[in-house]
């Protein structure tokens, strides 16, 4: 007898994708990385040999399909990366380094010497991708905060994730949703309480008190200056849901014992990370004229159509457009025809605004690294 699953042969020796490329389960070791070149076969059947099928208890059957779950999530998160370096491979490449830019990384590095603590922003869905290259050298050994921003866009499971990922690390991470003010309240305290050396060796040198210098730096658009606002409980800098808004570097008093600098987002003058580029422009954390919307949307569909928590149902349902993941371009092209009189550049839109908009649900794209 053998039970069927959607994509898999499940033997003595592990699992089998369709093509006949398989997936170690020995020591429960994450399953190797799998070209993309040949995606399994969504319409291909996972056979359990030698197991009882309807015949084998309800609790062997719960646990045979919850261990199926938990692989197929290692496989999800491991090899999507992997995937995801083969995609990019053949596009445009991503670059956005507007003039002021430039201007802002010069001026910064500057006021960086007169920070006493820093604040780093970046975005949940991606914090990876969101981290400057150059960030650790230019910090030092100044003290640091880590904000991940944009908790309300991410599931529990991917929230918790991460925070044993810099626990274990020893990173002071702070959640925020700068939007509704959530984790604001929390981020100043922390910024005074690790700071609060700093008119202790004032004191002793003679010196009066002054405020607590803190620095708020990031990439552009995740949500630096309305965490600022949210701090100051009014609107102070200038906000909205676009890269490169914030052009200067502003100083704003958070009552009598903070002071911050509002600055504009920095990214490289090229980035060489080319899934990360992808990544920063499916989230909105890039200038749309930097990047193709038709293919970065095509690269979207093909990852969530990859994502247990997504897949190709969710995509089918919302669109009412068969999807099998295999080629993201065919189904913006299909979106096309149905909704946009062939425009696929406004396809392209509607699917990169639905998924910034949670109606795929709020996933995050990124998972720490092993």
């Amino acid at each position: 007898m053998a039970t069927q699953f959607p994509g898999l042969l499940l033997n003595s020796a592990g699992l089998t994708l369709a093509g006949g490329r398989s997936l170690s389960c020995r020591n429960n070791q994450p399953p190797a990385a799998i070209s993309s070149a040949n995606p399994p076969s969504l319409s291909s059947t996972i056979q359990v040999v030698g197991w009882k099928g309807a015949g084998g208890s309800g609790s062997q059957n719960s646990k045979l399909f919850n261990s199926f779950e938990d692989i197929q999530e290692e496989y999800d998160w491991n090899d999507l990366e992997t995937d995801l370096y083969h995609w990019t491979k053949t596009l445009r490449p991503v670059q956005w380094y507007p003039g002021h830019i430039a201007k802002t990384e010069k001026e910064l590095k500057e006021q960086l010497k007169l920070m006493d603590v820093v604040i780093e922003v970046r975005d949940a869905r991606i914090p990876m991708s969101t981290s400057h290259p150059q960030m650790d050298s230019w910090l030092g050994n100044r003290k640091r905060i880590l904000v991940l921003n944009r908790e309300d866009m991410i599931s529990t499971a991917d929230r918790n994730a991460w925070a044993t990922y810099y626990a274990n690390q020893g990173i002071k991470v702070v959640f925020s949703n700068g939007q509704l003010g959530m984790g604001a309240l929390k981020l100043g305290r922390l910024a005074k309480a690790l700071a609060g050396t700093v008119n202790i060796k004032r004191k002793a040198k003679g010196l009066l008190p002054r405020p607590v210098r803190a620095g708020v730096v990031g990439y552009p658009n995740v949500g630096k200056s309305s965490l600022v606002n949210r701090l100051l409980k009014r609107r102070m800098c200038a906000a909205a849901p676009r890269p490169g808004v914030t052009r200067e570097l502003k100083w704003v008093r958070f009552g009598k014992d903070l002071e911050l600098l509002d600055s504009p987002g920095i990214i490289p003058m090229r980035i060489s990370d080319q899934t990360a580029a992808i990544k920063l422009a499916i989230c909105d954390d890039i200038g749309e004229r930097s990047y193709d919307a038709a293919d970065v949307a095509a690269i979207l569909v093909q990852m969530l159509s990859r994502l247990s928590t997504v897949g190709n149902k969710a995509l089918c349902d919302r669109y009412k457009i068969e999807a099998d993941g295999r080629c993201g371009k065919i189904f913006v092209q299909k979106l096309a025809v149905q909704l946009f009189n062939a425009d696929n550049n406004q396809a392209a839109f509607r699917i990169l605004q639905d998924f910034r908009k949670g109606k795929f649900g709020w996933i995050a794209l990124e998972r720490p690294p092993k």
